[in-house]
């Protein structure tokens, strides 16, 4: 089970998923739970499942996130409407992306 944008959620929502977690993995011992997020996600998922947490820092480099802008660049349906000014102020966006972290519950 994959759970994403929790950092778009109330804490109150993520307080109650967080308890709906935390009693699936009770009684289904076996279910394994993928939780992309900020830092601060992460600590409250270690905060809130104590039992069996894992944390891993995933950090993409800014020429995975260059290629990545590039590549959906090159699809872009209407070509045409860009041109080099916008692609070089798009690509400037990866400067300083905050490091990503995922927890899962194994």
């Amino acid at each position: 089970m994959a759970i994403d944008a929790l950092e778009e959620c109330t804490a109150v929502q993520r307080f109650r998923l967080f308890d709906s977690l935390k009693v699936i993995s009770e009684k289904s011992p076996d279910v394994r739970i993928l939780v992309p997020g900020r830092t601060h996600i992460r600590d409250e998922i270690e905060r809130r499942l104590t039992e069996g947490v894992r944390s891993v820092s995933l950090s993409p480099t800014r020429n995975d996130i260059i290629r990545f802008l590039r590549l959906r660049l090159f699809e872009e349906e209407t070509p045409d409407a860009m041109d080099e000014a916008p692609e070089a102020e798009i690509l400037r966006i990866p400067g300083s992306i905050p490091e990503m972290r995922v927890a899962g519950m194994v």
